[in-house]
């Protein structure tokens, strides 16, 4: 998914230093139900065969767990003094026109009541701030990106500096 900007990257180009890198990974907290929960299923698979044949649900959903777990957190982000850089999608700075760093209530607001449909979002619930990222690119029917940060102010400051 990327938008305006876009710019492929050669396997050897050389990159800038990052102003600003982030991981959304998945807290804690999320993963002691998500595995209890994967057990809990588990077991009730597991209780219809006997024997060493109960435990193949184990070895198939609690991997398939951890694994769901560490998907939901393999976001990235990074900005750099060229462009902006979120999972696989590549924003390039030139096309930034205002960046508003979010808290929880107005991230809410902007992602419900007065989302605009066409908006780009990486969002992750468990982060409760975020960062709007309006652009300024006629060729591009995306109005403005919207991006779970942790550090928005952080973030909003790279971005401005490019």
């Amino acid at each position: 998914m990327a938008s305006s900007g876009t710019t492929p990257t050669g396997v050897g180009a050389a990159r800038p230093v990052p102003r600003h890198t982030e991981r959304l990974s998945t807290p804690w907290w999320l993963w002691v139900p998500g595995l209890l929960a994967a057990a809990v299923l588990a077991a009730q698979v597991g209780l219809g065969a006997a024997g060493p044949r109960g435990w193949v649900a184990y070895v198939v959903v609690l991997p398939l767990a951890a694994y769901g777990l560490w998907w939901l957190g393999r976001i990235r982000i990074t900005v750099d003094g060229e462009q902006l850089r979120v999972d696989d999608a590549v924003l390039s700075l030139r096309h930034v026109a205002q960046v508003v760093p979010l808290d929880a209530e107005t991230k809410r607001e902007l992602l419900g009541p007065s989302a605009d449909p066409m908006a780009f979002v990486i969002q992750r619930p468990w982060v409760g701030g975020a960062v709007q990222v309006v652009l300024d690119d006629p060729d591009d029917v995306t109005p403005y990106w919207v991006i779970s940060s942790r550090r928005p102010e952080e973030l909003a400051r790279a971005l401005r500096s490019g």
